[in-house]
């Protein structure tokens, strides 16, 4: 019963310092990982939303391993905001 306790207590503490130290880094690096897959998918497969950037020879060898995300990437790009829409920008009400 104790050992149950300090076992929970202990991983309440470990969330809370998580939280603390290492929520917002992990977050920032996510964000920037779908930012810099959405610049890739841009620069490669920019002609399907009208973007012509690469000669479509060296696009069509990465078609395979792109076609599963191809209508997410669709998605966010129209939906997409500008860098002075993002959340990080907002004056938090001032």
């Amino acid at each position: 019963m104790v050992t149950r306790r300090l076992a929970r207590l202990r991983g309440a503490m470990r969330d809370f310092v998580y939280g603390l130290t290492g929520y917002e880094f992990a977050r920032h690096a996510l964000e920037m990982r779908h930012e810099l897959e959405a610049v890739f998918m841009v620069v490669t497969f920019g002609e399907l939303i009208g973007v012509p950037v690469l000669p479509p020879v060296y696009s069509l060898r990465l078609l395979p391993y792109v076609v599963p995300e191809i209508a997410t990437w669709k998605r966010h790009m129209a939906r997409s905001r500008e860098f002075w829409e993002k959340h990080e920008y907002d004056l938090h009400g001032l």
